[in-house]
C-alpha cells in the first residue's frame, strides 16, 4: 500500500450509471469521495460534433438520442432489471461526500485534487480530462470506458460491437488515462451477452452493473503499486453516435436498438 491512503476520488458528471458504480465502490473503499462537474450542454456538444461532422450528421445523432428516449418505459423497466439482478443500487448514498465543481478542467477540481490528496482517480460518464487537469493530478487515473479497447474507443461502444457482428466483444475496458481518448493501457476488460430488451439507453448500464469487480481490482492494484497496464491488440476507431438513419435501419432491419 502507497504510504498507507487507500482513499479514491470518483469524478463524474453524475447519473443513474455512475451511481451505480459509486455505490458498489464505496462498499469496498470506504475512504471513497466523489468529485461531480457540471454536465456539459447539449447546445455544447452540437456545436462540438458539428464542427467534427457538419451539422447534417451531427442534428441525425442528436436525433438518435432524442428517438431512443421514445423507448423510455421499455429501458426504465430493464434498467431497474439490470440493477436488481447484479444487486446494485442507483440511489445517492448521503454517506458519499460529494465536492460540485464547475467543470474537472476548472482550477476549483484541481484545488479539490490536491485537497483530497487520492491515491487514485477513477473516472467514469465525464468529460475528457484537459492534459492541465491530468498534469495536476499527483496519482494514477483510471477510466470505466463502456466498450472493449482499442476497437471501441469513444462512445456506444457497445451498440457499435454489435451493429459490426462482433457480439464478442460487447463489453467494458478499465484503462489507465492518456492524453487521448480511451487509449491508456488496458488494466482490465470483461464481457457480457446483452438480452433482447437492451438498447442504447440500457448498453452502458449493463456493462456498468457487470463490471464492478474489475473495477475494483484495478484500484486495488493502484492502491497497491501494482498496476500492470498493457496495450490490447486489435484494429483502433473511436465511436460516436449512429445518426438517425443508420439507428433505424440496424433497429428495424436487425432488432439493433
Amino acid at each position: 500500500m502507497q504510504d498507507g491512503n487507500s482513499r479514491i476520488v470518483v469524478m463524474t458528471s453524475g447519473g443513474v450509471n455512475p451511481q451505480v458504480m459509486i455505490n458498489a465502490l464505496a462498499k469496498h473503499f470506504p475512504d471513497l469521495h466523489v468529485v461531480e462537474e457540471q454536465p456539459e450542454s447539449k447546445g455544447t456538444l452540437l456545436k462540438r460534433r458539428a464542427r467534427r461532422f457538419g451539422w447534417f450528421t451531427a442534428l441525425g445523432q442528436l436525433a438518435t438520442m432524442i428517438a431512443s428516449r421514445l423507448t423510455k418505459s421499455v429501458a426504465a423497466r430493464r434498467s431497474a432489471e439490470i440493477i436488481r439482478d447484479y444487486g446494485h443500487s442507483a440511489e445517492p448514498n448521503p454517506a458519499i461526500p460529494v465536492t460540485h465543481v464547475p467543470s474537472l478542467n476548472d482550477p476549483a477540481c484541481h484545488a479539490a485534487v490536491t485537497a483530497l490528496k487520492p491515491a487514485a482517480i477513477f473516472t467514469i460518464s465525464c468529460r475528457i480530462l484537459s492534459p492541465e487537469t491530468l498534469a495536476a493530478v499527483p496519482c494514477p487515473v483510471i477510466n470505466f470506458h463502456a466498450g472493449i479497447n482499442p476497437m471501441y474507443r469513444g462512445q456506444m461502444g457497445g451498440y457499435w460491437s454489435r451493429v459490426e457482428g462482433d457480439e464478442k466483444n460487447f463489453g467494458a475496458t478499465v484503462h489507465l488515462v492518456d492524453k487521448g481518448i480511451d487509449t491508456g493501457g488496458t488494466l482490465y476488460e470483461k464481457r457480457v451477452e446483452p438480452a433482447g430488451s437492451d438498447s442504447l439507453a440500457t448498453y452502458p448500464l449493463l456493462m456498468t452493473a457487470f463490471s464492478v469487480d474489475i473495477s475494483v481490482r484495478a484500484l486495488q492494484d493502484a492502491i497497491d503499486g501494482t498496476l500492470k497496464p498493457y496495450q490490447p491488440e486489435g484494429p483502433s476507431a473511436l465511436r460516436f453516435p449512429p445518426p438517425i438513419w443508420t439507428w433505424l435501419y440496424h433497429g428495424l432491419t436487425r432488432k439493433i436498438w
